[in-house]
């Protein structure tokens, strides 16, 4: 990808399940290396919108570009190869139980690359190191705390060195300290590797603190009604809407 290609980039996409429009009319580009927010009330689609970008729902109309390729409009095989090239942190962590962190970060190089064990356990120490948890390989999801089980998720989206990484309400179930502590470790990644990076959160503390540019999406007219830096949507946009949710009306003390 050229330096001058935006990483992401969709037109006029439309999302829906059957005849009900979750969201219509997205224009918007995220640049490489950019911190970008979806961002909006609950039931707007956010994460509906991210699972399109990613290549986990097809769009009802419109296009979504990686980089210059149109992921929806290129044929399966490119499409399975661009799926390396994205990794993704759920909300809960999606790890499983019955395996290490080790184990678990390995899973997809195991899956993917020819290696060995041996190889796959060091790129695995590596990518957990990368998070903070260098020393917790061998523990289970079970033994470690909420906000490790979010960072150990983040070392396996990390382990096939994407280019994209998305994350799904990260700071979900964290307290302010942690969540806080999170938000530190995903510009300390970005700014690090160079990665291209595209968040769903409500959550005004991360919102303000990481996100370089973002879009608002509306639950009621089902498109975008606001776009840019978030810190300067909060006191210049003039939509009401967007106004309440960056000001929780009146009442954010995030600055």
């Amino acid at each position: 990808m050229s330096q001058e290609t935006p990483a992401i980039t969709t037109k006029n996409l439309e999302i829906a399940y059957g005849d009900f429009v979750i969201q219509r009319n997205l224009n918007f580009t995220v640049n490489r290396g950019e911190i970008f927010v979806l961002m909006g009330g609950s039931g707007c689609g956010k994460t509906t919108v991210m699972r399109c970008l990613t290549g986990l729902k097809a769009p009802e109309k419109g296009q979504v570009f990686l980089g210059d390729i149109s992921l929806w409009e290129t044929e399966q095989a490119v499409r399975d190869q661009m799926a390396h090239n994205v990794g993704i942190v759920y909300q809960s962590g999606a790890l499983w139980s019955s395996m290490t962190l080790a184990e678990n970060v390995g899973l997809p190089l195991g899956e993917f690359y020819d290696l060995s064990p041996r190889d796959i356990r060091e790129l695995s120490s590596l990518k957990l190191a990368l998070v903070g948890l260098s020393g917790f390989e061998d523990y289970y999801p079970s033994e470690i705390s909420g906000g490790m089980r979010k960072r150990a998720g983040v070392a396996r989206a990390l382990a096939l060195d994407p280019e994209f990484l998305f994350f799904d309400e990260p700071s979900a179930g964290l307290d302010p300290v942690t969540s806080s502590l999170l938000d530190d470790l995903i510009l300390e990644l970005r700014d690090s590797l160079g990665t291209t990076m595209v968040m769903v959160t409500h959550e005004l503390p991360s919102i303000f603190s990481v996100a370089d540019n973002c879009v608002f999406l509306d639950a009621d007219t089902r498109t975008m009604i606001a776009g840019g830096d978030p810190k300067r949507l909060k006191t210049d946009c003039q939509d009401p809407k967007v106004h309440a949710f960056l000001t929780r009306g009146g009442k954010n003390r995030t600055g």
